[in-house]
């Protein structure tokens, strides 16, 4: 054997041996991983949490709600559904949601208020509503009216004023943004959701003569609290405590 194949030999060998070191680290972390979640599991700690919320429930909020939680419990799995109306209280009620944060109480239990959502009628920059002044209802009805759909099926509710001759019907709150800033229609927002493009003028207050805004309670719904585990208790304190303020 050559001295040129002794040396290709020990290259594969070496790259063989590189690769099972990769293979064992890995099966190791696997292991100390999977023995960490079994002693969760042993002291009560949730392997998920579930989280139903409404998409006008402020982003920040919610946001460094989970981080919080994940920097407590980085090994359990965090899952958001994000839903319209009363979405988030039927994924709950169906057990398909460990908490649900709603514009809506929860039926036979007791939900808690946990902040105010205000909403502004607003339009696109270049939209004829953009212009006028001193708005009408009657006015409105001549415009198209974007409207969020209800991802609840068992029982859908309408919020609001419904009264224009057209409305498109979306599913999501950033469809919807999207639409009015395209001048496409008019609908009210939830004001914190929209800051930016009102900053911006990229989306513009209507000036209506009354009902210009209005504004909903969220609450933050769950079941039997006792059988809660650390996880769920943990995101409700923070939810809890990012809104004292709102």
């Amino acid at each position: 054997m050559t001295l040129v194949e002794v040396q290709g030999r020990k290259t594969r060998l070496t790259q063989v041996g590189e690769q099972l070191l990769r293979r064992v680290n890995y099966l190791l972390a696997e292991a100390e991983r999977f023995e960490n979640v079994a002693q969760n599991l042993k002291q009560g700690v949730e392997s998920r949490l579930t989280v139903a919320v409404d998409e006008a429930f402020p982003k920040d909020v919610l946001y460094q709600s989970l981080v919080a939680v994940s920097d407590e419990f980085p090994l359990v799995h965090m899952e958001v559904i994000e839903t319209i109306l009363t979405g988030a209280n039927e994924l709950l009620n169906k057990g398909m949601a460990d908490i649900a944060i709603s514009p809506f109480t929860l039926a036979n239990e007791l939900s808690e208020d946990i902040c105010r959502i205000n909403f502004i009628a607003v339009c696109g920059a270049e939209h004829p509503l953009a212009h006028k002044s001193n708005v009408s209802p009657q006015d409105l009805k001549h415009h198209r009216q974007i409207v969020l759909r209800d991802s609840g099926v068992d029982s859908k509710t309408d919020v609001g004023w419904l009264g224009s001759e057209q409305r498109w019907t979306v599913t999501h709150l950033a469809t919807s943004i999207e639409l009015i800033q395209n001048n496409l229609g008019f609908a009210w927002l939830p004001q914190r959701s929209i800051a930016e493009h009102l900053q911006y003028g990229q989306l513009v207050p209507i000036q209506l003569q009354r009902g210009a805004t209005r504004s909903n309670n969220f609450y933050l719904n769950f079941r039997d609290a006792e059988v809660l585990g650390p996880v769920a208790r943990s995101f409700i304190g923070h939810v809890r405590y990012r809104t004292t303020d709102e």
